[in-house]
C-alpha cells in the first residue's frame, strides 16, 4: 500500500453512507470512518491526523456544525480542511457550514467524480497552504533571529567602551536567564529575559569615556552624570509593542534602583521595582565585580558573593539571593563559558 496517499476522514451515522463514500475513495486515499462526532474529534487529534474530513451535519448528540466549530478552535485541527457532505440542500445551511469554516459543501446523493474531484481540489490547495505557512514561518524566524541579533551587539557595543570582548552582557544575560528558572519563572518568559538583558547598560553609550572609564572616584558631579545611563538607555529602546523591547526597556531603566529605595533613576523600592531589573541587579553586580576593568581590580569569588548577600534587602531582592547562592555552581559554569580572553582571540 502507497503510504504517501492522503487520509480522507469519513464522518457519518449512518453506515451505508460511510460504505458509498469508501467504495468511492478507499482506491486513491487511505480511508477512516467516525460514526459520531467525538469519535470524529479523537481521531482528528490523534497522532496521525487526517488530511480532510468529510463530514454529515445531521448527527445524534453532537451535529456536524458542532464538531467543525470544534475542529476550527483547535490549533492542532483548525487547519485540516472540513467538506460537509449532508442532504441538507437549504442555502442557509450551506451558509452557515462555510461560516464555521468549512472549505466546501457537497449535497446527498454524491456524485464520485464531483466528491473525487473536490477532494482533490482542496488537498493541493491545503497543499500550497502549507508551503506558503511554512515560506511565511521562515520569513518570520529569519526576521526575530536579525531582531535578536541586533538587540544583542546594541547591548554589547555599549559594553565595548569599559570592557574590550563584550562578554559581560552575555554572562549576565545567562545568569539571569538560568535565576528565573529556578525561581519558578516560564521558559517563555525567561527567554524574554535573556534576549532583553543585554541592553540593560545600552545607556552607557551617551557617557563620556572621561568618565565611564575614569580610573579614580568620581566627583559628584560627574556622578550625576553617570546615574543618568538608565534613562538614557529607555530612551534609546524607546516604547514598543515587541515583549522583548518592552522588557528591554525596563531592565534599561531600573537595573539600578535598590531593594531599600536608595537606588536610581526612580528611587523604586522592594517588589516596585519591576522583577526582570531586580534580577538583573544581582547578575550584573557579581559580573562587574568578578571582571577586571582598566579603572578597577577583579574581586573574587568569595569576595563577590559576600558583597552580595550583605546587600540583601538593601541592594537585593532577598529572595533572589537566597536564589543566587543556591544556583552559584551553575552561575560560576556560566561565567567559565563565556571568558574574556577566549572571545578577544575569536574577535
Amino acid at each position: 500500500m502507497d503510504d504517501s496517499r492522503s487520509t480522507v476522514l469519513i464522518v457519518d451515522d449512518v453506515p451505508e453512507n460511510i460504505s458509498i463514500l469508501n467504495e468511492i475513495l478507499h482506491k486513491d486515499h487511505i480511508v477512516k470512518a467516525a460514526i459520531n462526532g467525538s469519535k470524529a474529534i479523537e481521531i482528528a487529534t490523534s497522532a496521525n491526523p487526517p488530511d480532510i474530513i468529510l463530514l454529515d451535519i445531521m448527527m445524534p448528540e453532537m451535529d456536524g456544525y458542532e464538531v467543525c466549530r470544534i475542529l476550527k478552535e483547535n490549533p492542532k485541527t483548525k487547519h485540516i480542511p472540513v467538506i460537509f457532505i449532508t442532504a441538507l440542500d437549504d442555502t442557509l445551511d450551506e451558509e452557515r457550514g462555510l461560516s464555521l469554516g468549512a472549505v466546501d459543501y457537497i449535497k446527498k446523493p454524491v456524485n464520485p467524480s464531483i466528491v473525487k474531484r473536490r477532494i482533490q481540489t482542496h488537498l493541493m490547495l491545503f497543499d500550497q497552504n502549507k508551503i506558503l505557512e511554512k515560506r511565511v514561518h521562515e520569513r518570520t524566524l529569519e526576521l526575530e533571529e536579525t531582531r535578536l541579533a541586533i538587540v544583542h551587539r546594541l547591548g554589547r557595543a555599549a559594553e565595548f567602551k569599559d570592557n574590550e570582548t563584550g562578554m559581560h552582557v552575555i554572562r549576565v544575560s545567562n545568569y539571569c536567564k538560568h535565576m528565573a528558572l529556578s525561581d519558578g519563572v516560564a521558559p517563555e518568559s525567561a527567554e524574554i529575559l535573556l534576549h532583553a538583558a543585554p541592553m540593560h547598560d545600552i545607556g552607557k553609550i551617551g557617557i563620556p569615556d572621561n568618565i565611564l572609564l575614569k580610573p579614580g572616584k568620581l566627583t559628584p558631579e560627574e556622578w550625576k552624570i553617570m546615574m543618568t545611563h538608565p534613562r538614557i538607555g529607555a530612551d534609546i529602546i524607546g516604547i514598543h509593542d515587541s515583549e522583548i523591547l518592552k522588557a528591554a526597556y525596563t531592565c534599561a531603566l531600573y537595573h539600578h534602583e535598590k531593594f531599600d529605595g536608595s537606588g536610581y533613576p526612580n528611587g523604586l523600592k522592594g517588589v516596585n521595582i519591576p522583577y526582570f531589573a531586580r534580577v538583573i541587579a544581582i547578575a550584573d553586580v557579581f559580573d562587574a565585580l568578578t571582571g577586571e576593568r582598566p579603572y578597577k581590580r577583579a574581586w573574587s569569588i568569595e569576595e563577590a558573593v559576600n558583597h552580595i548577600n550583605e546587600g540583601s534587602g538593601t541592594h537585593f531582592d532577598p529572595s533572589l539571593v537566597d536564589i543566587f547562592n543556591r544556583e552559584i555552581d551553575t552561575i560560576l559554569d556560566i561565567k567559565k563559558s563565556y571568558p574574556e580572553l577566549a572571545v578577544a582571540i575569536e574577535s
